[in-house]
């Protein structure tokens, strides 16, 4: 009980009330997202459908080099961003290392917080531990994407599925899931990014960092929900 105590102490109650608000907020509108989908047409779930229905066209096609093309240029987002976040977290380490300096440079920064250098190294560390989870989620988002492809290399000869009573609504179920799962992940490595922009109002105060978790939550739901391009592919 002492040693939680101890942890506790580290930092002010309002801290700790602001970084259960993010986690809170980050995780219940995961939540929140998925099971609204459900009942509400979200960018996903929409996207989803049409990725299905490319899935079903691709078992009338002879020759599919324009569908490998497509799943080639959808893997190449979630590799940048994969690299770019390994580049990210270079500089998150880098900076722990001198964690003294960054220390004097933020509190230079207008209404920035003055806070010790273990609480400044907590920051950076909440910030290491959005991007590993980005860099995971964009890479595994890769490899669904190269296992859609192998899927779509595999599928019958368009005249194969007549002839040996294959069904093509089973194919496009199996690969759309396939490469609707690759989307889904590459989501929540961009969703990590929206949030590591919230996780910057704690440089400044507690009560930023909640503000900054609230509009990170709007922005989200707008344009997963509320999107004008929503309207056009639900048109």
């Amino acid at each position: 009980m002492e040693p939680l105590i101890k942890v506790m102490t580290v930092l002010p109650w309002l801290d700790w009330v602001a970084v259960v608000v993010f986690f809170g907020g980050w995780v219940g509108y995961a939540w929140f997202a998925r099971e609204r989908a459900g009942t509400h047409m979200s960018i996903l779930a929409t996207t989803n459908r049409i990725r299905r229905q490319w899935m079903l066209q691709t078992t009338y096609r002879d020759v599919r080099v324009v569908d490998g093309v497509v799943i080639q240029n959808l893997s190449t987002s979630p590799s940048f961003f994969a690299s770019t976040t390994i580049l990210i977290i270079g500089g998150l380490l880098a900076t722990l290392g001198t964690t003294e300096k960054a220390s004097e440079l933020v509190r230079e920064f207008p209404f920035a917080a003055r806070t010790s250098v273990l609480v400044f190294d907590l920051k950076i560390v909440l910030m290491l531990v959005i991007y590993v989870y980005a860099f995971f989620r964009f890479t595994w988002s890769m490899r669904q994407y190269t296992f859609g492809a192998l899927l779509v290399a595999s599928a019958p000869e368009a005249d194969q599925f007549e002839a040996q009573g294959l069904s093509r609504e089973a194919f496009a179920d199996k690969a759309g899931r396939v490469v609707g799962l690759a989307a889904e992940t590459f989501n929540d490595g961009l969703r990590a990014y929206y949030f590591a922009f919230a996780a910057i109002g704690w440089f400044f105060s507690p009560l930023v960092f909640m503000l900054a978790t609230a509009g990170v939550v709007y922005i989200l739901f707008q344009r997963e929900f509320h999107s004008d391009v929503l309207d056009v592919l639900n048109a």
